[in-house]
């Protein structure tokens, strides 16, 4: 008997040795990861009485915000237990505001009750189940090679602390620094979770089989609005096509999703969390109710649906036509924005002050054009074919949501071809709070078309237009604006003088 217990008390040992003993790969062999993991059967907590997967989703619905946020509604079909049970809802997004989750029978809402309602997102990770693990025995796997042949030792180890590193007891022994190539454990803590899971305590009092949906509110979802608006060589018609682009980052994918889109400036106050609960309530009560539709007003937003299902992946850019327009009559505008300081050129006293000449194109979203449509806010990119036909870009802007009948103007960059010049002619002082004023604005165009600039002035004080060459409008209490052809490869010169009082 003594002799048994001695021999097996020295093969542990040994073994306990060979583990910490260094070993090298064999030739074109590469060394395992020393935190390897070995796959593990996840154990229910005795109180638990179901889980349910996207497996039992029968419909999904996802409203996405242009504020990084989107409200998901997901219904599932189940059947769960009379009385009072807890049940795992998993594959819900990573970033859920769990403030925001509603739950709710769709079958048979009066019979169902929440009684609590949990958020787990303590995920399962190597070095998390290690740590769980701090006071627990664990198996250390190791692989060996002797001889071209790959033998595999195991030791059962009891982790003792896991601060810096693990620390073992292996027999009487404490080990640190220790090479394992794999650690087994017998089961994953019922506090450690593979996902983000909801988890609530549910009375039943009706019948067993329930669609239930839930409801919340994530973050990292988002989307925007990218236009392009090709011009023709006239610069007089124009087509003009939209793209929404949506951007999931939540952690989770939306698969087979109805799919809406909000466009409009949601306010989210300090109290948001209780206000986007709220929301979600809401907008599940509108959603029973909801006629199907492309395009609604929504509160003082715009709700867009698309007329079919879609899948967003996780961490996955979609686009999605939504506008196309094949003939949008658009002006092209050349714009000089007049300086804020009229007394003279400070650097250099004497010269002119050269001013830039902006272009801009100019369309109106109306239905005669093909649109007529709220437009939300996003990025317009311009394109013009060249005299060989080839497409080029020819500058951006960005747009703020547009209603319909709105004009839009289009600013693509500063004219390379058309130049203004300004000065200011004459000053005097007619009393201690009385000016007179004279400028003079020259613009020079170098292209082989006539053209059309718009010059705005600002003007302080409290002015009156003595004299000028060309027609003026007051556009507003200190502005004023010229609109002055100038012919081609001509130029013009505009004159005005005023009576200001500061």
């Amino acid at each position: 008997m003594t002799s048994g217990l001695l021999a097996k008390g020295l093969a542990s040992a040994l073994l306990a040795l060979s583990l910490l003993a260094p070993s090298d790969p064999a030739p074109g062999e590469s060394r395992p990861d020393s935190r390897s993991v070995q796959p593990v059967r996840p154990t229910a907590s005795p109180a638990d009485q179901g889980a349910t997967t996207v497996d039992d989703q029968v419909d999904l619905a996802l409203t996405i915000y242009n504020s990084n946020l989107a409200l998901v509604r997901d219904v599932r079909q189940l059947s769960l237990p009379t009385g009072t049970f807890s049940l795992r809802f998993m594959d819900v997004a990573a970033t859920i505001n769990p403030t925001t989750v509603h739950l709710r029978s769709l079958s048979d809402p009066a019979s169902l009750d929440v009684l609590e309602q949990n958020y787990e997102y303590d995920l399962l990770e190597p070095d998390k189940l290690l740590r769980k693990y701090v006071g627990r025995k664990v198996t250390l796997v190791r692989d060996r090679v002797e001889n071209g042949t790959t033998k595999t030792e195991e030791v059962s180890a009891l982790l003792v602390a896991y601060n810096n590193g693990p620390v073992w007891k292996i027999g009487n022994e404490i080990v640190t620094g220790l090479r394992v190539d794999q650690f087994r454990f017998p089961e994953v803590p019922g506090n450690l979770f593979s996902r983000p899971t909801l988890v609530w305590l549910l009375d039943n009092g009706g019948a067993q089989q329930h669609k239930i949906e839930a409801a919340y509110l994530a973050g990292n979802l988002s989307w925007n609005a990218d236009y392009v608006l090709t011009v023709g060589r006239d610069d007089r018609d124009a087509g003009l096509g939209g793209w929404v682009t949506v951007t999931n980052n939540s952690g989770t994918a939306f698969r087979n999703a109805r799919l809406q889109l909000i466009a409009g400036d949601v306010h989210r106050t300090p109290d948001q969390l209780r206000r986007e609960a709220d929301m979600v309530r809401e907008s599940m009560q509108k959603a029973a109710s909801a006629p199907a539709f492309a395009r609604e007003a929504f509160s003082e937003y715009h709700l867009y649906t698309l007329q079919r299902r879609t899948s967003v992946n996780n961490q996955q850019t979609k686009q999605i036509a939504f506008l196309t327009s094949e003939h949008v009559p658009v002006e092209k505008h050349f714009v000089v924005e007049g300086q804020q300081f009229y007394y003279h050129n400070r650097q250099h006293p004497g010269s002119p002050i050269k001013d830039v000449v902006k272009v801009y194109y100019r369309f109106k979203n109306e239905e005669r054009a093909g649109l007529g449509m709220p437009m939300p806010a996003g990025t317009v990119r311009v394109y013009q074919a060249d005299s060989k036909g080839s497409v080029q870009f020819a500058g951006e802007d960005r747009i703020d949501h547009t209603p319909k009948d709105e004009t839009l103007n289009i600013y693509t960059g500063n004219a390379f071809d058309v130049v203004c010049e300004r000065k200011q002619v004459d000053f005097k002082v007619l009393s201690s709070d009385v000016y007179e004023m004279e400028f003079e604005i020259t613009l020079r165009n170098h292209k082989d078309s006539p053209i059309t600039v718009e010059v705005n002035e600002p003007i302080g004080g409290d002015w009156q237009m003595l004299s000028s060459s060309h027609r003026w409008t007051k556009t507003e209490a200190w502005a004023a604006s010229f609109n002055v052809p100038v012919p081609r490869d001509g130029s013009a010169v505009v004159k005005y003088r005023i009576r200001a009082r500061w």
